[in-house]
Formats: C-alpha cells, structure tokens, sequence
C-alpha cells in the first residue's frame, strides 16, 4: 500500500510494534516483578499509573523513531545531544549505557530466578544460558535483532494477556479485596505513592529506548511505518500491563513475597502451564538483554568487527557473573528505581526540543508577506 510517496506495509509496522513491545518485556515485565512494585502495589490507582505510561510511552515512542529517522544518527546514543545539547548530552550519553548495562545484568537475575524457581535449578544455569544466548545473538548485528525480538514481542504479549485474564476468572473476588488488602501488606514498592512510580517506570524505560529506537528509526525507510510502530508499541505494551497487574492484584496475597509473581501465578493455575510460561518468561527476558547488551557493545565499537565481537563476549560474561550473585528482587528495585528519576529529567529536555523544532518548522512554512 502506498502512502504518498512511501510505501507502508503493515508486515514491517507489526515488525517494529513487537520490536517495542520486546525491548519493553524483559525480566521484570515478564516475570512480574516490576508489576508488582510499580503498579499492582497500589491498587487500583495502580490502573491510572499504566495508563499514565502508556501516554507518556506514545510521545516519546514516537519522538524518538522520529528523531532518528529525520537525522539518521549514526549511533543511537547521539539522540542525547540530539535533545540535551554536548555537555549535558554527553553526560546522559555515558549515565545511560552504565544503566543500560546494569539493566541487563537485572535480565541475568531474571533468568537465574525463573529457572530456579520453575525447575530447582541452580542460579548458575538460567543466568549463564541466558549470557550465552544474549552474546551470540549480539554478535549478529541490529538488523537481525530487529527480526528475531520483532518476531517474539507480539506472541509474549499474547500469552501474558492470557495468564492475566486466567488469573482474574481464577480468583475474581480477589479484586474486590485487593483494594483493602493491600495497603496492609508489607509489599516491596518503586515508589511512595502511584504517580511516582509510574514516571519512573517511564523513566528508566525511556533510556532504555532512547538508543534502540532511535537506531530503529534511522535503519528505517518509511517514516510512517516507524510512527505506527511506536503507537502500536506503546498500545499493546500498556495493554498487556494493565491486564497482568489486574491479574496479580486479584492474587496479591498468593504472590507477595514471590520472587517470580507470574510463574507461581501460572503454576497455580495449572502445573503445565506454569511450566509452558517458564519458556514465556525467558523468550520475555532474552527480547531485552540482547538489545540491552547490544546497545552497550555498539556504544563503543563498530558492529561485524573483531573488537564488536570481543567487547560483545566480555560485557556478557561480567553481566553474567554479577547477575548471578545479587538477588533478582534487589536488582529491579535499586537499578530501576534509582535510574528512572534520572530519565525523568530527559522528558522535560525533550518537551523543549519538540517545541523549538515545530515553531521552527511553523516559522518556514508560514507565508511571507510581500509589500
């Protein structure tokens, strides 16, 4: 179908949404760890935060692929000077890949969790397989990451919309308790109250995909495509998040404490499926350590090249050995929520630049008057 003079193809715009939605996922998302503390925790006020996110997540989805798409960034990380100008740029530059690498170290954690709580494993087994997967695939490039993530987005968003709904019909009355219930119960929050949690939630995601999406954007050759994307991202990611965090409030009592809240909600349901979600979570979990880890590795060197691949095995392997050791509910609540206030201050240099560039756009396209 053409649009224009660009061609817009709904298979390519799906590609980009699950791209999104995947990077989004990852540990805590899909073992609903970062539900918990970032929405469930506060009841139905919880509801407002996700649909605060999703707002919020449409704007800067879409500044960002629009960014990178008008001035096809070499690297994604120049979307910091892009918007915060060299000093300050710089300094969000080399905060964000710190915080980009110790965010996929919480992906390790994840994984060493799930499938120590699944199957008994040690916590050596789900945090080294998953190293090993995230480096390899890394070593592929962008565009191949694009297609497999792309790819998988979509299908965990399915399935966690599933385990939400099941979770709600298998105890439906919980939701009427939830709102006296939790405010009694010693649960481990990102924040003191909803609107808080919710803007760092959006915050850390938010340098989480400065990068990524704006690297989407200037790989892409259609603009619209890029802005779909990023809508239909954002929309299904909130959606997905809202139905679980339902979900798990109308199990709160069941799961508080539980280090992977969605695993032990889908083995209540039905010990097969809580095995057949373990597969959910890690597919969940690998969708955003590769492009965390390769966001790292394309930072510092040139990608099919010799140093790309080495810098690529070393940052896995350190990753890998801290995951291992530090306890994955720790992880979400420290890095996350120390990292999403800083986003936070990126929204309001992004909000100026968006201003100055549509009045700059207004002030070329107004019609000059001729005397």
């Amino acid at each position: 179908m053409q649009i224009g003079q660009q061609q817009f193809r709904w298979g390519r715009t799906i590609t980009y949404a699950g791209a999104f939605i995947a990077f989004l996922i990852g540990s805590g998302f899909a073992t609903g760890q970062e539900v918990i503390q970032y929405f469930s925790s506060y009841g139905y006020l919880g509801l407002l935060g996700v649909l605060l996110v999703f707002v919020m997540f449409l704007y800067v989805g879409i500044e960002f692929v629009l960014a990178g798409y008008n001035n096809r960034f070499h690297k994604g990380s120049e979307i910091f000077k892009y918007y915060c100008g060299n000093i300050v740029g710089s300094l969000y530059d080399y905060f964000a890949v710190a915080f980009i690498f110790m965010s996929f170290v919480v992906m390790i954690g994840g994984a060493s969790a799930a499938m120590n709580q699944q199957y008994g494993l040690h916590l050596a087994v789900g945090g080294v397989g998953m190293g090993v997967i995230s480096g390899l695939t890394v070593i592929f490039g962008l565009a191949r990451l694009i297609q497999v993530i792309g790819k998988i987005g979509p299908v965990i968003v399915v399935a966690t919309i599933l385990l939400g709904i099941s979770a709600i019909l298998m105890n439906p009355e919980g939701l009427g308790e939830a709102s006296a219930d939790i405010p009694q119960m010693d649960l481990l929050r990102a924040s003191s109250n909803w609107f808080f949690a919710a803007l760092s939630y959006v915050g850390f995601c938010m340098l989480w995909l400065a990068g990524f999406m704006a690297s989407l954007g200037a790989a892409s050759d259609s603009r619209k495509e890029s802005i779909w994307g990023a809508v239909l991202g954002a929309l299904g990611f909130s959606l997905a998040l809202a139905v679980i965090a339902l979900g798990i409030m109308a199990n709160i009592e069941l799961l508080a404490g539980s280090q992977v809240p969605n695993l032990l909600l889908a083995s209540t349901i039905h010990p097969l499926l809580g095995t057949l979600f373990a597969l959910t979570v890690v597919a969940g979990i690998y969708t955003t350590a590769v492009p965390l880890l390769w966001q790292v590795v394309a930072r510092f060197t040139e990608e099919r090249t010799l140093n790309f691949r080495i810098l690529t095995v070393v940052l896995a392997a350190v990753g890998t050995f801290v995951g291992i050791l530090v306890p994955f509910d720790k992880l979400v609540n420290i890095i996350y929520v120390i990292n999403g206030y800083v986003g936070i201050l990126l929204i309001g240099f992004m909000v100026v630049k968006t201003v100055r560039v549509r009045l700059l756009d207004r002030e070329k396209t107004a019609p000059t008057s001729v005397r």
